[in-house]
């Protein structure tokens, strides 16, 4: 079975091991020691399967399973990892992994666990909905949920908001958001945007330390970016 796996794992010796052995096997292994380098490779390369340790030099598998299910990638979690308490198989599950197996792991155990894995397939993202700072977005239904509280965005807001999305890292003028949001011909007082933006950014917490937050751009209007 070939197939392309992300082997996420700070112990030299337990990743090459690993390695070796999913290559005996006839797949294709990408390494990464960190949460860093996982997030980059995540970012610019297709794999059909990531192995994830928990307890990482730069964070842990928890935030990582959970990162990744945000940005809806498309790829089978298998946690693999020391912490083999009740409770931490449960959070594994809740943030997004597909298996969990407790080292020390038998090899064959695991082989058989992960072609299980690639034999199914892989769940749909559901691009009706996003995640934007763990406040939850129907973009069908207009409505945003946050901690099983729904929050409160008129339709013009959710305009805003959309717009940003999807022109991420793109600064958008105010004449800009404008047309798009209103029409054009149509005649908005600079400091209503202002007022907009505003809202937004308490809303959904856009600052610099969350994974989405608006940056203001003198003169010009807002870009919204992802860390």
């Amino acid at each position: 079975m070939t197939a392309s796996i992300l082997i996420v794992e700070d112990d030299d010796n337990l990743r090459d091991t690993l390695t070796d052995f999913l290559e005996l096997e006839e797949f294709t292994v990408v390494q990464s020691s960190d949460v860093a380098s996982a997030r980059k490779l995540l970012s610019e390369q297709s794999f059909e399967l990531a192995i994830l340790d928990i307890m990482l030099p730069d964070g842990n598998g928890y935030d990582l399973a959970s990162w990744i299910r945000e940005q809806q990638i498309e790829i089978r979690l298998l946690m693999l990892t020391a912490r083999g308490l009740e409770r931490d198989v449960v959070e594994g599950f809740e943030c997004g992994a597909d298996d969990y197996v407790s080292k020390p792991y038998r090899s064959q155990e695991l082989l058989m666990r992960i072609k299980a894995l690639l034999r199914r397939p892989v769940a749909v993202v559901d691009l009706n909905t996003s995640n934007i700072n763990n406040r939850i977005v129907n973009w069908r239904s207009m409505t945003v949920t946050y901690n099983d509280q729904e929050l409160h965005l008129t339709p013009r807001a959710f305009s805003i908001l959309k717009l940003l999305i999807n022109n991420q890292n793109e600064v958008l003028s105010r004449d800009s958001i404008l047309n798009e949001c209103w029409g054009k011909d149509v005649y908005v007082d600079n400091r209503t945007i202002d007022n907009f933006i505003s809202n937004l950014k308490k809303q959904f917490d856009f600052n610099s330390e969350n994974t989405y937050y608006i940056k203001s751009v003198r003169g010009i209007g807002y870009c919204l970016m992802k860390n």
